[in-house]
C-alpha cells in the first residue's frame, strides 16, 4: 500500500520540509510577527542612516510619540528591531518561546498575554521616565529615545511558559527565568530592565488562561 502525505511525518527521499510547515501553522500569530519583523529589519539595513534615525524615531513608544500618536507608537514599536543584526537571535527566541506558548494556550489567549504585556509595561515604564524628568532625574531628552522592540512581549511568554513545565523543573525554569529579568533591574534600574520585569509578571499572573491545559514537555516540531 503506497504512503500517504497526510499519514507520515517525512516520505522515504521526499517532503523534508512537512514538519516545518506544519510547526509553522500550528502557531501563525508567532511567524506573522516574526516575518514582519523580518521585513521591518531588511528595511533599516537598507536605509541610509538618516531614514533609519527617522524610522526607528517615528515607531518609537517613548513619551513624545506617545503624547502625539499613541496608538501609532504603542503598536509599531511592536514590530521593530534597533539592530537588524539581532534579528536571528529573535528568531530563534520566537521559535522556543512564542510559538510553544502559542500552540498551548491558542493564538487568542497567547495574543491577549503578549499585547497586555506589551502595552502596559511601555506605559508604566514611560510614566517612570515622564516622572523622572519631573523631578530632574533624567535629561528631558528621555522624553525622545528610540523606544522599540519585542522584548516585553518575549517576557510575557517565558513567564507564563512557567506553566506549561512539569515539576521541579517549572521551579527552576521560575528562578532562572526571574534572575535573568530582574538582576539587571536591581543592577541598573533602567526602564527596559523595569518593562521586562512588569512584562515577567504579567505572563505570570495569566495563570488563570492555562487552566485546563496539559502540563508535559512540548514536542519536537512536526511530531503528530
Amino acid at each position: 500500500m503506497p504512503i500517504e502525505a497526510g499519514n507520515s511525518g517525512f516520505l522515504p527521499g521526499g517532503e523534508p520540509s512537512r514538519p516545518i510547515r506544519s510547526w509553522v501553522r500550528s502557531s501563525p500569530g508567532t511567524h506573522v510577527w516574526l516575518a514582519v519583523i523580518a521585513i521591518t529589519s531588511l528595511v533599516i539595513a537598507l536605509s541610509p542612516q538618516g531614514l533609519e534615525t527617522y524610522l526607528l524615531h517615528r515607531n518609537s513608544s517613548n513619551l513624545h510619540q506617545l503624547s502625539h500618536h499613541p496608538l501609532r507608537a504603542l503598536l509599531g514599536s511592536a514590530f521593530w528591531i534597533e539592530d537588524p543584526a539581532d534579528l536571528l537571535l529573535y528568531a530563534a527566541l520566537f521559535e522556543v518561546i512564542h510559538a510553544p506558548v502559542e500552540r498551548w494556550l491558542g493564538t487568542a489567549k497567547w495574543l491577549f498575554v503578549v499585547a497586555t504585556a506589551h502595552v502596559a509595561a511601555t506605559l508604566i515604564s514611560q510614566q517612570v521616565v515622564l516622572v523622572a524628568i519631573r523631578l530632574h532625574d533624567v535629561p528631558r531628552s528621555m522624553a525622545h529615545v528610540v523606544d522599540i522592540g519585542v522584548s516585553y512581549g518575549l517576557a510575557a511568554s517565558a513567564g507564563i511558559l512557567t506553566y506549561r513545565l512539569p515539576r521541579p523543573w517549572r521551579w527552576l525554569y521560575l528562578g532562572a527565568v526571574v534572575a535573568f529579568f530582574v538582576a539587571p533591574l536591581l543592577a541598573d534600574r533602567t526602564y527596559t530592565d523595569l518593562g521586562h520585569a512588569i512584562s515577567l509578571a504579567i505572563g505570570l499572573a495569566c495563570y488563570p488562561l492555562t487552566r485546563g491545559k496539559p502540563v508535559a514537555p512540548e514536542r519536537a516540531p512536526g511530531a503528530h
